[in-house]
Order: structure tokens, then C-alpha cells, then sequence
């Protein structure tokens, strides 16, 4: 290792942290503008711009740019970046919507994760700047994760990065285009695309230029903040129907719309993940339908449980209706697609849909190998055979989530939370859902929940975005031991004491 290289150890992720503060200061400082423009409070906006650029200049000044920083380094620069852009974007909840720091700081890391749950009440309390606000912040995380996802994680080794490299068509395919910067600009350009789209799919169906541009944001990115408080009811079918199309959108895996986009249209339809993810859509989707259909007239039906299959199943977690008014059955529905999620790649939390058709395949291998222990038994997704380390990720990912959840369900019902409310709110947040069902249903909100429980599902959104065994890694023994220096090349060995000289 050079001197250069040693010198710049540790020093990668407070150069990252500080570009993210960076642009959470400039896009606040517009805010600002924009709030004073509009005769808005913006107080909030200019003291987040402050903070931010402050801390952030210091943090980019301190760091170091590196082109391959070590896995600790790329690990803590994802987990720092994470908690910092949150923090930092709550000021202007605090400020300007007169929110408690906790309650800022839930609305802020939902709306960066992209999970889409709130503690918000009153909704006349906020100007449409801080709406606009909230809904940029998912859209930013949103293009982030999908970035970590097809960029960045597979440096790491991260289980759900792994995941999406088992369903890639092959080993060339890996990344979109040979450099990362052109990989990411390929992604963005998509999810741009997408949006814009949206935006006008909801002007045409007669949406104002703010709802459309609110809801076009957040659609995007799945992540399901409305300015409205009871979300989509308050819209007609037309804007309903355009969500579901681009909610589907926002569920698949963005690097193989943008090669069916680029002429490869084959590698989409016959990704074995993305037929799964449109077969549980689709399947949810009817059942529902058969649920609701003796309360509602049969289009009516068939809209409302496409928009709420697609919309839980993408972890949008927007409503059309207050689903709490439905049957325990179709409600069990709903609570199984929490479990599910949408693709690896896409801008979609949960568990992922790759993920269960690694674990159930991989289940029925191992029933088939009680009868035949001397078989041979690839565990194949598609057409690809899935490695055995990747089998251990989905495992571990799966024990950690599982684990995670129950921990949540449990400080829940501690806190004073339902035993309903407890498991929804826990799904809910850990999958990045939004929505859950009891004193969290969807016409509800997350701010009658004790301090300490808004506390752990504000862990439970920081851990389900970032794939759960990123932010683990942290409790381990190894983490906090201190890296060796490599010796040099013309380093002198010692020589033990009965070496020949």
C-alpha cells in the first residue's frame, strides 16, 4: 500500500457524507426561496441549509476522494450518509411544521427511506413547499437505493445486491455499462423518464400542478407521501388508474427496463423474478377483487384491489379507501404482500420478491434431498444456478429481518401498542411500506404511538432500506477492530531468532 493510500485511510466516508450534506443545503436554500416566494414559513428551510452546508463543507474538506475505498470505508459511508440526510432534512418539520424532534426526525427518515409512514395530523399545518419538500426526499432516496443496489453493493457483498446479480442474464450483464458514473446515468435516466411521464399521466386525468407533481415524486419512488390526508381516496378513478401503472413501474428492477428500454425487451419479460413480481401482483389482485366485490360495483373492485395489491406490494402504501373497512380476508391479503415486496433493483423495500424464490426453491431441494441425500440439486432461478453464498445471504437476511421485526413487535406492544397495530406497524416500517392496519391504518397516522415505539420504527426504516445486514454488520466484534496496515513491498521481514543470516 502507498503512503498516499495510507494517508487517506478513513477518509472516504466523510467525503461522501459531506457531498450528500452539500446537496440537502442547496436544495434547501431553493426551498427557502421558494417558501419566500410563495409567503410560506422558511424559516426551517434556511436553518437546514445552515446546518447542512456547515457540516458538510467540514465533512468534504476532512475527507478524501479515493477510486477503491475498502469495504469498511464503503460500508460506513452508506450508513453514515443515511442517518445524516435524515437528520438534516428534519429541520425544516421541526421549524416550520412545528413538530417535535422525534416526530421530525420520523417524518424525515420516512420520507428518505421511502417507506411513506407519518406522524403528521394536521396536514393544513404544512405549506406546499414543506409537502414538496417531504416528496423530493423520497424521491431522492428512492434513486439512491436503486443506485446502492445496481453500483455500489456489489463491492460489498451485500446479500440483496447479490440477489440481483443471480438474476442478471449474465456475467457481461452485471453492470448496465462499463463504467459505474454511466451505469448510474443509465438508472437515472429511467427513473427521470418515468416520473415525468407520471407527471403528465396525472395532469391529463385532472390533477392540479401540485398534486400532480407531489404524487409524481412519490410514485416514482414508491414511496407513497400524499398531500392529501386520506391519500388517493381523494381523487377520482382516472389518477388511481395512472398510479397503477407507473406503481408497477416503480416495483420492477430499473436495470432491465432500461435494457428493454434500450432494445432488449426479451431480458425483461424473461427475467424470472419480474414474471414472480407481475404473478403475485396479479394473483393478489384477483382474490381481492372476489373479496370486495359484493361492497363495491365490479370495475370499482377491480381498480380498488389492483390499486391496493400494487400499492402494498411495491411498498408505495398508497390508499384508494380505507382498507380497514374490508373483510379480515382480503385484510390478510394485504398483510402478506408486506412480506413480499418488489423487485431487487427497483425502488421498492421488503423482502424482495428474488429473495423467496431463492428460499423456496431452496426449501424444496432440501425436502427432495431427505429422499435423495446423494442427489445433486442446483438451486436454479431462471436460468442461472444460484451460488451457495448467496444462499447463506438470503438466510441470514431473512433470520435478521424475521428477528428484527418480532423485536419491533415486542418494544410495540411493551409501549402500550395493540397487538394488530404492533405487527402492521412493524411490517409496515421495516418494509418500507408505509401503512399498516389498527391505530396505523391508513386514513390513521403513526403519531399516538409512544416515544420510545416511533423511536424503534424509526431503526426499523433505517435497517429495512438499507437490506438489514448492511446496519448488523455494525454489532459485530469485527467492525470495531482497527484494520492492519499492508506492508510495502520493500518493507524488511523480521527474521527469527534461528534464521540464517
Amino acid at each position: 500500500m502507498t503512503v498516499a493510500r495510507r494517508r487517506g485511510r478513513g477518509r472516504f466516508a466523510p467525503r461522501v457524507v459531506g457531498i450528500g450534506l452539500l446537496g440537502v443545503a442547496t436544495a434547501a436554500a431553493l426551498f427557502a426561496l421558494a417558501a419566500l416566494v410563495a409567503d410560506e414559513r422558511f424559516a426551517g428551510f434556511v436553518a437546514a441549509s445552515a446546518a447542512a452546508g456547515l457540516v458538510g463543507a467540514t465533512a468534504f474538506a476532512a475527507g478524501r476522494a479515493r477510486s477503491e475505498p475498502s469495504r469498511r470505508e464503503s460500508l460506513l459511508a452508506v450508513l453514515l450518509l443515511w442517518i445524516a440526510v435524515p437528520a438534516f432534512s428534519a429541520i425544516p418539520y421541526a421549524v416550520d411544521g412545528s413538530m417535535p424532534p422525534l416526530d421530525a426526525l420520523f417524518e424525515a427518515m420516512s420520507a428518505f427511506t421511502t417507506t411513506g409512514a407519518t406522524v403528521l395530523v394536521d396536514f393544513g399545518s404544512f405549506g406546499r413547499t414543506l409537502f414538496l419538500w417531504r416528496a423530493l426526499g423520497q424521491w431522492i432516496g428512492g434513486i439512491g437505493i436503486i443506485v446502492l443496489f445496481i453500483a455500489v453493493f456489489p463491492h460489498l457483498a451485500i446479500a440483496g445486491r447479490q440477489l440481483f446479480l443471480a438474476e442478471a442474464p449474465g456475467p457481461d450483464e452485471d453492470r448496465i455499462t462499463p463504467r459505474l458514473r454511466h451505469t448510474a446515468g443509465a438508472v437515472l435516466s429511467v427513473y427521470v423518464g418515468l416520473t415525468v411521464a407520471c407527471l403528465l399521466g396525472y395532469l391529463a386525468t385532472g390533477m392540479s400542478a401540485f398534486d400532480a407533481t407531489a404524487h409524481a415524486l412519490t410514485t416514482l419512488a414508491a414511496g407513497g407521501f400524499s398531500p392529501e390526508a386520506r391519500s388517493f381516496e381523494a381523487f377520482g378513478a382516472g389518477p388511481q388508474w395512472v398510479a397503477i401503472v407507473f406503481m408497477t413501474f416503480a416495483g420492477a428492477n430499473f436495470a432491465l427496463q432500461y435494457r428493454a428500454l434500450a432494445g432488449r425487451p426479451r431480458l425483461l419479460l424473461g427475467d424470472a423474478e419480474f414474471r414472480a413480481y407481475l404473478a403475485i401482483g396479479l394473483a393478489a389482485s384477483a382474490a381481492l377483487t372476489v373479496l370486495i366485490l359484493p361492497d363495491h360495483e365490479p370495475v370499482a373492485a377491480l381498480r380498488h384491489a389492483l390499486f391496493q395489491s400494487l400499492s402494498i406490494l411495491t411498498t408505495t402504501g398508497y390508499a384508494s379507501l380505507d382498507f380497514e373497512a374490508w373483510g379480515g380476508r382480503a385484510q390478510a391479503v394485504l398483510v402478506a404482500l408486506m412480506l413480499v415486496g418488489g423487485s431487487a433493483g427497483s425502488a421498492a423495500g421488503g423482502i424482495k420478491v428474488v429473495r423467496l424464490l431463492i428460499a423456496g426453491r431452496n426449501t424444496a431441494r432440501e425436502v427432495r434431498l431427505a429422499l435423495h441425500p446423494r442427489a445433486v440439486l442446483p438451486v436454479r432461478v431462471g436460468r442461472r444456478v444460484v451460488p451457495d453464498e448467496v444462499l447463506r445471504a438470503v438466510t441470514a437476511f431473512l433470520t435478521l429481518y424475521l428477528t428484527l421485526a418480532l423485536v419491533t413487535v415486542g418494544v410495540l406492544i411493551l409501549y402500550g401498542a395493540d397487538h394488530l397495530t404492533a405487527v402492521t406497524a412493524s411490517l409496515a416500517t421495516l418494509g418500507n411500506v408505509g401503512p399498516g392496519l389498527g391505530a396505523v391504518g391508513p386514513m390513521e397516522n403513526f403519531a399516538s404511538l409512544a416515544e420510545p415505539a416511533k423511536a424503534a420504527l424509526v431503526f426499523a426504516m433505517y435497517a429495512g432500506r438499507l437490506e438489514v445486514v448492511t446496519v448488523f454488520v455494525v454489532f459485530t466484534a469485527d467492525w470495531w477492530k482497527l484494520p492492519r496496515a499492508r506492508r510495502g513491498p520493500s518493507a524488511p521481514r523480521r527474521r527469527g531468532r534461528g534464521s540464517a543470516a
